[in-house]
């Protein structure tokens, strides 16, 4: 290229920067002091971000008097230490859905066991449940605990929320000791029957 092309001339190149003055560190900001302010120390709650310039000797003093929670009582603070935790962000229960727990599909569903859902396009028709589709077991398998409350109510595992509460209400008048003129031997059964539907209820049978 000749130098005194005119494309020559259009060439732009940067301009070296001039290295910026450096600036004098500001002064400590502590109270009657003059030395250099070189080192930070945190303005407090609510001021996040925000630093003091001190120098060495004061920046210790004013670290060993800093408390971040001054002012709040102890219950605030114990909160502020739970929060921080997942860092101040709202947790929720795990498995816990209130908006799906709720809803249509769900409201047929007991805790912890299976039924047939809506089957809008057919996948699993009603009534034997023999479709194309997956089908859902009907029963779950029993505890323990959860047997022998159905054995004490004389029932089988698959009984329905409604045999369980009318069974229930059978029995309960049955051994009600008002009934039996205090028979000591049918007080026991009404307590057996009581705790027995209350284990059932808990768990979601009825």
């Amino acid at each position: 290229m000749k130098l005194d092309s005119k494309y020559f001339d259009r060439i732009r190149t940067r301009r070296r920067r001039e290295p910026e003055p450096e600036q004098a560190p500001p002064t400590c900001q502590w109270d009657g002091c003059d030395k250099k302010g070189t080192h930070r120390a945190p303005v407090g709650r609510n001021a996040e971000g925000q630093f003091f310039l001190f120098c060495f000797e004061h920046v210790k003093d004013y670290n060993k008097g800093y408390n971040y929670f001054s002012g709040l009582s102890d219950g605030e603070i114990a909160r502020y230490q739970k929060e921080a935790i997942t860092g101040h962000r709202p947790t929720w229960t795990v498995g816990v859905n209130k908006a799906a727990k709720n809803s249509p599909l769900q409201s047929e569903v007991r805790s912890g066991a299976y039924t047939r859902v809506r089957d809008p396009f057919g996948f699993v028709k009603d009534g034997d449940g023999r479709g194309s589709g997956p089908r859902f077991p009907e029963q779950r398998k029993l505890k323990t605990l959860e047997a022998k409350a159905f054995d004490t109510m004389g029932l089988g595992a698959n009984a329905t929320s409604a045999e369980i509460k009318s069974r229930y209400k059978e029995l309960v008048k049955k051994h009600h000791p008002d009934a039996n003129g205090g028979d000591r031997g049918s007080e026991e059964r009404f307590r057996a029957v009581i705790q027995a539907y209350q284990l059932l209820k808990q768990n979601g049978f009825c």
